[in-house]
């Protein structure tokens, strides 16, 4: 593992070291502990890395791989994704699943002949980016195989070549977001996609995953970004032509974005990019209720003026992220170009929220880095690490999102938000909290992200989890709607895929996986069976 990269933390969100400040915990305690009415002391500690108990390894790698290990920081960091059931068995000290060997290749031959190596030594291989997953994508399996290797990219890091005049870069799977990022800048160009796990993914696990990024309307998936991909699978390199668009029959790139890493590893990419903006508007707006700001969405999405931020929070997730009282819905608005002044775009977006009643904020150049939109953007990054400081107290808290179209959004959200809060009641035998808010909006339709919040028992958290969370997607499922919208399948979300997916489609990607992995050693479990 390369000296320069700072190390993953085995057990919550980011590197080591790294966490909630004394006030952003207090913040967040404050509300946690007004939500359930009991004060909330630690019950539980997280587990260090001398605590955790391995199996030994089950496989050896061979003298000619010198890039792999099966040191104990790298196994235990490999074991877990950051769902919340992972983290609850990492709690509990339970690391029984966390590979033999890490490979950390640093071109694709290193990856090829680890795959061969895998496939005599009859292990089970799973592609790792950032380890960020939230949908159990990342967990090692063995389903009666010998052994587990876990194929870690950070090592292919790079952006090969730069193409200014078509706006494109052959970037590696493994290069993180602030470097993928950094090396652009000196071009004057960005990929402008970032994720909620932006310092701690990858480009190859943005693209296995369908990641969702910055936009929040037109760009929104990494898919809009690709424009060809590379990839390394047991049967040897898939690689497509690097065109603007194709009709010719259909696309190989398609059939990777969203594999999730069952099919291959990827390796590298040609991802449009864009000019760096330089012009930029944006603000806050307030709404009585979150569903009049939501026709306010609507309005704005069907006018074509493409903001780069439209998310809009019901009043309890402005509240518990410092955004608003508690009494309104909170618009977040912004535009951006590298080319023209923005402001016209923003003025007619204003309208349309005045049209529902929404009265906004100041706005201008800075606006989406104060006010509301700026407590919500500060509280929005922080957000992935109160998980892992809550859970000592015993609380249950996560999230879920998907899709659905406008016509049916009303009834939808209210049956999901019944159906959580009546699970949190059932699991817990307390009441609970469901908010709402809009990652993502399109002319037909938006992607609602609901977070919920329980007070568990120790020892009990990950059933209690799975059983509201479970209700949940049932009531996505059952209401017509996606069962992610862009956090992935994994496993977590498996059993409800399932149900969404066409069993003809199902069959084919069967077909799929037997042609480029014969021996389904590459994530199993995860999409179809093994």
């Amino acid at each position: 593992m390369s000296a320069s990269v700072a190390r993953l933390k085995h057990f919550g969100w980011g590197r080591e070291g790294e966490g909630l400040s004394e006030d952003e915990e207090a913040f967040m305690l404050a509300r946690a502990e007004a939500r359930f009415g009991t004060a909330l002391t630690e019950s539980a500690s997280a587990p260090r890395l001398d605590e955790i108990a391995l199996a030994a390894p089950r496989i050896a790698a061979p003298g000619s791989l010198p890039f792999c290990t099966s040191g104990h920081y790298d196994r235990t960091a490999h074991t877990y994704g950051k769902s919340y059931p992972e983290l609850a068995r990492g709690l509990a000290r339970d690391y029984a699943s966390a590979p033999d060997v890490v490979a950390y290749p640093r071109s694709e031959s290193d990856i090829a002949a680890v795959l061969d190596w895998a496939g005599s030594a009859d292990a089970t291989v799973t592609p790792f980016g950032g380890g960020s997953s939230v949908a159990g994508g990342v967990e090692p399996r063995r389903y009666g195989h010998k052994g587990a290797v876990t194929i870690d990219l950070r090592e292919m890091g790079k952006v090969k070549e730069v193409d200014k005049t078509s706006r494109a870069a052959l970037i590696e799977g493994g290069t993180y977001g602030p470097a993928l990022e950094a090396q652009l800048r000196p071009h004057g160009l960005t990929l402008r996609h970032f994720p909620q796990s932006f310092e701690y993914s990858t480009l190859g696990g943005w693209i296995a995953t369908r990641g969702g990024g910055h936009f929040a309307t037109l760009y929104t998936h990494i898919d809009d970004f690709v424009e060809s991909l590379r990839t390394v699978t047991p049967k040897g390199v898939i690689e497509s032509r690097r065109l603007p668009g194709s009709g010719a029959g259909p696309s190989p790139d398609r059939m990777m974005i969203g594999s999730e890493g069952i099919l291959g590893v990827i390796t590298q990419a040609w991802m449009r990019l864009q000019d760096r903006p330089i012009y930029r508007a944006g603000g806050a707006v307030r709404f009585n209720d979150f569903f009049t700001a939501a026709r306010a969405v609507r309005a704005i999405a069907q006018a074509g003026l493409y903001p780069s931020n439209c998310r809009i929070l019901d009043p309890a997730e402005a509240y518990n992220t410092g955004a608003a009282e508690g009494s309104v819905a909170v618009m977040v608005l912004a535009f951006e170009s590298a080319d023209h002044d923005v402001e016209p775009w923003m003025k007619r977006a204003r309208e349309c929220c005045a049209d529902h009643g929404g009265i906004p904020e100041a706005s201008g150049v800075q606006a989406h880095r104060e006010g509301a939109a700026g407590v919500w953007r500060n509280a929005f990054i922080r957000m992935p690490y109160a998980m892992e400081r809550l859970i000592l107290r015993g609380v249950i808290n996560d999230t879920f999102e998907t899709a659905i179209t406008w016509e049916r959004f009303e009834n939808f959200h209210d049956a999901i938000k019944n159906a959580t809060e009546n699970a949190i009641k059932e699991a817990t035998g307390r009441k609970g909290e469901v908010t709402c808010r809009f990652t993502h909006v399109y002319p037909d339709g938006p992607a609602p992200y609901f977070t919920f919040h329980a007070l568990g028992e120790r020892g009990k958290l990950g059933a209690q989890w799975l059983a509201i969370k479970g209700a949940a997607l049932d009531a996505v499922i059952e209401n017509g709607g996606t069962v992610t919208h862009h956090h992935a399948v994994g496993r977590d979300h498996r059993p409800w895929y399932d149900r969404q997916r066409p069993p003809l489609f199902a069959e084919a990607l069967r077909a799929a996986k037997k042609a480029l992995d014969p021996q389904g050693l590459l994530n199993p479990g995860v999409l179809i069976d093994p």
